[in-house]
């Protein structure tokens, strides 16, 4: 009598079965949701804001065009300043067509979340897209993210050590107990990181894992003289640009300050209220260049039509071809 046949391992069983199939409709419909998510982003916040855009647009008719042109040129080089910022945080190459794209489509994904969440999850996924690890990638985030306060705080230093007397700051200075309190901000926020990886055990490998990448490709980038110009040069120019749309804005409306004060006081306004988390600080931001603008001896309503056409100029004018070129990207599978 023949034994029996043994039943199959269960890992067998799918011996002779067909594949399963993946559908690629659900591959085309995910990239299609993922392109047109920026838009309807996009439509709902015009939706809740179309007040501000209404009423600034409405403003800017009877200003000078030639201003107004003139803060779209250094509109544009903003998005310059901020692809030569990104691959001065690389060693590798970028291609200079498709970065200056993904800047320009960061800048409105930048609108969207706060705290540059937007811009830096489009700037992440173009660079694995280029084939940079995840790890180098975020490594070279943080090394953007570190140097721009820090180029920018240079800049405001050389202003007020060059102009140390042109310039009212007595209405600025914050009083003995603002300080105190920024400094226990400053002093504890730095105290949390470490006290953080002392007590919870599993994010201290990772994290410093992280520092040791990221000491090691800054240390790499600074022993090349292109990357440390691209990297801290277009770091410095950002503010500068940016205040140069502000100060363009107002020249065609007749604001009364030079363009010197229009820098410091966005110099002093972003330093100041600059780490709130507010969508590409839009709102703390504009309060608080209206107020030193005004503090500058600009009147009020001229100060707040500067301001609200200096964001009908670098976000909302640029907002719908920057999210177009986004969900372009997307659908290229280059983001």
């Amino acid at each position: 009598m023949s034994p029996l046949p043994l039943p199959l391992p269960l890992d067998d069983l799918s011996v002779g079965l067909p594949a399963p199939v993946r559908s690629p409709s659900a591959a085309r419909l995910t990239r299609l949701t993922l392109a047109l998510l920026p838009l309807l982003s996009i439509g709902a916040w015009a939706a809740v804001d179309w007040h501000a855009v209404r009423d600034g647009a409405a403003r800017l008719a009877a200003a000078d065009p030639w201003w107004l042109l003139a803060g779209v040129f250094f509109t544009c080089l903003g998005w310059v300043s901020a692809a030569c910022v990104r691959q001065g945080a690389l060693p590798e190459r970028l291609p200079p067509g498709l970065l200056l794209a993904s800047q320009f489509a960061a800048g409105a994904a930048n609108h969207i979340l706060p705290a540059s969440i937007g811009a830096h999850a489009v700037t992440l996924r173009f660079l694995q897209g280029r084939g940079v690890p995840l790890a180098r990638a975020t490594a070279s985030l943080a090394l953007y993210s570190l140097v721009k306060p820090l180029a920018k705080t240079l800049v405001l230093i050389v202003f007020l050590v060059a102009l140390p007397d042109a310039l009212r700051l007595g209405a600025l200075v914050p009083d003995t107990s603002a300080l105190l309190l920024a400094a226990g901000g400053a002093a504890l926020g730095l105290a949390t990181a470490p006290l953080l990886l002392m007590v919870v055990r599993p994010l201290r490998r990772p994290a410093l894992g992280f520092v040791r990448t990221a000491l090691t490709e800054a240390r790499l980038l600074h022993t090349r003289p292109s990357r440390v110009l691209a990297l801290w040069g277009g770091a410095a120019a950002t503010p500068l640009l940016q205040g140069s749309v502000i100060a363009s804005v107002g020249f065609s409306l007749g604001l009364p300050l030079s363009w010197t004060q229009v820098v410091l006081a966005l110099l002093l306004a972003s330093t100041a209220v600059g780490a709130v988390p507010a969508p590409g600080g839009i709102g703390p931001v504009d309060a608080a260049l209206v107020f030193t603008m005004v503090a500058f001896g600009a009147p009020m309503g001229l100060a707040t039509t500067t301001v609200i056409g200096y964001r009908v100029l670098t976000v909302w004018l640029p907002l719908l071809p920057g999210t177009l070129v986004l969900s372009a990207l997307v659908h290229r599978k280059v983001l």
